[in-house]
C-alpha cells in the first residue's frame, strides 16, 4: 500500500515535469519576440536618425503610400482639389471625365483655371509697383502661393487632329534673337544706335529665358504634340518668314495692318480700314495649312508674340465691347450677363443687352458657371499663344510697341520706310486704356473681386513678368 502512494507521487511529479517545459517554452518565445521586435525598432530609429532631409522625405512618401495602400486605412489629410482646378470646359464637355475626381496634385498642372473661389491670406513679400513695369527678372520669388496658382493654372489643350512635333519640348525656330543680327541698315536707317539693339537684345533674350524657365518648371508634364488648335490664333506672312499669334488688345489691329504691307496686300497701313484687317481674309492663318506646312513653318519662321499687362487688357476689352454700341457682343453676351446678374433687370436691357456694368462683367468673368463662354479679347494670353508648346523668337511688350515693333521690322529686313501705325480706328474719340483708368474700374469692385481677377490672370503676370497692378493684392 505505501508503495503503491509512492508510486502515485512519483507518476504525479513525472507529469507536472513533462507539463513544465511547455510552459517555459511558451515564456521563452513570449520573451523572444519582444526582444527581437525592441532590436529592430532601436535599428530603425538609428537609420533614420542618420538620414538627410531628402532621405526622410522619401521615408514618409513611403510610408504614406503603405498606409494608402490598406483597406479601411483613412489619412489625416489627402490633397484636396477645390473646384478651381476643374475646367469649365471640362464641366461643359459632360462632367465625365474620371481624371477630374482622381488627378493627384503633381497632375493638376493638367487642369484648367476658372476664377479662384477663395481668397490666398498668405502675403507675397513682393512689393506692389506700376502694372505697366517690367520686373527685375533676377529678383523673382514663388511664394506658396504663387506655386498654388500654378499648379491650377490653364492646361494646354488638345483636339483630336493632332499634328506630330519634333523631338524637342517646343517648338524653335533657327531665326531667334541674337546680338550678332544684322544691325548695319537699321543704324544706319537712323532707328537704333549700336547700344540700344545691344540693349533690346539683351531684353529679349531675358524674357525667352524667363518663359523657358517658367515653362520647365511648371508646365513640363504638358503633352509635346501640337494640334492645329494649338496654331488657330497664328497669322502667317511668307515672304518675311513671320509668323504672329494675336493677343486682342495689344495692338493686334495695327499689326495685322503690317503684316498685309508686308504680304503685299496694301501699298501702306493708314489705308487699311478695321474692317478690312479683321474680316477681309487677307492674311492666312497657321492652321490653315496642312501638318507639313505648319511643322515647316513652325520650326524656320521667327515667332512673335506681343502682349499687354492683362487687367489693363481686360478694361480694354469692357470699354471697347460694352461701353460702346455693337450689337454682336451685346446681343451674345450683354443679354445673359445681364439676365443673371442684375436684379430686376427692365425688358429693354434684356432685349438688348445694352449697359453691361463693370462689376457685372467682372462677375461674369469670375463665374465658373458662366452663362455664356469666353472670347479672345478677355481670355488669357498664355491660354491664345501657348507659350510653353511654342518657343516664341520674340515677345513684345505693349508698353513699349513703338520702339519694339520696328526693332523687329528691322531684324526681319522690312521695307525702311515700314513702321508699326499707332492710330486708334475704334471708338477713336475714347482715351487710351491706362493704367490709371484701370484703378479707377477696379475701385468699382470689392478688395476680393480685384484679388480674384489678378489670380485668374495670374500665369500671364508671372509668363510675361508683369508686376503686381494694385498694393493691396498678395
Amino acid at each position: 500500500m505505501l508503495w503503491m502512494k509512492w508510486k502515485m507521487v512519483v507518476d504525479s511529479l513525472r507529469g507536472r515535469r513533462r507539463r513544465l517545459p511547455c510552459s517555459l517554452w511558451f515564456v521563452l518565445l513570449f520573451a523572444a519576440g519582444g526582444l527581437v521586435l525592441f532590436i529592430h525598432q532601436q535599428a530603425l530609429s538609428e537609420m533614420v536618425q542618420q538620414q538627410g532631409p531628402e532621405n526622410k522625405q522619401q521615408l514618409k512618401v513611403t510610408a504614406l503610400k503603405t498606409r494608402q495602400s490598406i483597406p479601411g486605412v483613412k489619412l489625416g489629410s489627402t490633397p484636396r482639389q477645390s473646384r478651381e482646378t476643374l475646367s469649365t470646359r471640362d464641366r461643359e464637355r459632360g462632367k465625365s471625365d474620371s481624371f477630374q475626381d482622381l488627378q493627384v496634385t503633381e497632375n493638376i498642372l493638367s487642369s484648367a483655371i476658372p476664377p479662384m473661389q477663395f481668397p490666398h491670406f498668405e502675403k507675397s513679400r513682393k512689393t506692389a509697383s506700376p502694372g505697366s513695369q517690367e520686373q527685375d527678372i533676377g529678383s523673382l520669388h514663388v511664394t506658396k502661393r504663387q506655386r498654388k496658382l500654378l499648379k491650377t493654372s490653364p492646361p494646354i489643350r488638345h483636339t483630336k487632329n493632332t499634328i506630330s512635333s519634333s523631338s524637342s519640348s517646343s517648338v524653335s525656330s533657327s531665326s531667334s534673337i541674337s546680338s550678332s543680327s544684322p544691325m548695319s541698315s537699321s543704324i544706319t536707317s537712323g532707328f537704333f544706335s549700336p547700344e540700344s539693339w545691344q540693349k533690346l537684345s539683351g531684353i529679349l533674350e531675358a524674357r525667352q529665358q524667363l518663359m523657358k524657365e517658367i515653362c520647365a518648371k511648371y508646365k513640363s508634364s504638358i503633352s509635346k504634340t501640337i494640334t492645329r488648335h494649338h496654331v488657330k490664333s497664328i497669322f502667317v506672312e511668307d515672304k518675311y518668314k513671320l509668323l504672329y499669334c494675336q493677343v486682342p488688345k495689344a495692338g493686334c489691329s495695327n499689326w495685322k495692318r503690317t503684316l498685309m504691307v508686308l504680304a503685299g496686300k496694301a501699298s501702306n497701313t493708314q489705308s487699311i480700314k478695321h474692317d478690312t484687317v479683321h474680316y477681309g481674309q487677307h492674311l492666312k492663318k497657321l492652321d490653315s495649312f496642312d501638318q507639313q506646312g505648319i511643322m515647316h513653318r513652325l520650326q524656320t519662321y521667327t515667332k512673335v508674340i506681343f502682349v499687354r499687362e492683362p487687367l489693363e487688357r481686360m478694361v480694354s476689352a469692357y470699354r471697347d465691347k460694352f461701353e460702346n454700341p455693337n450689337n454682336y457682343y451685346h446681343s451674345l453676351f450683354g443679354k445673359p450677363i445681364i439676365s443673371k446678374y442684375r436684379v430686376n433687370p427692365s425688358k429693354a436691357a434684356l432685349k438688348t443687352g445694352n449697359g453691361v456694368t463693370f462689376k457685372e462683367f467682372v462677375q461674369y468673368l469670375l463665374d465658373v458657371h458662366r452663362p455664356v463662354g469666353m472670347d479672345i479679347h478677355w481670355e488669357q494670353a498664355n491660354q491664345l499663344c501657348n507659350p510653353c508648346l511654342i518657343d516664341y523668337d520674340f515677345i513684345g511688350k505693349f508698353e513699349n510697341m513703338e520702339e519694339e515693333s520696328n526693332f523687329l521690322l528691322r531684324l526681319a529686313g522690312a521695307p525702311p520706310n515700314l513702321t508699326l501705325p499707332s492710330f486708334k480706328d475704334r471708338n477713336p474719340s475714347d482715351k487710351r486704356t491706362s493704367m490709371q483708368i484701370t484703378e479707377n474700374y477696379f475701385s468699382q469692385v470689392s478688395a476680393l473681386e480685384r484679388q480674384r481677377v489678378y489670380d485668374f490672370y495670374y500665369m500671364d503676370y508671372l509668363m510675361f513678368n508683369y508686376s503686381k497692378p494694385f498694393k493691396d493684392l498678395y
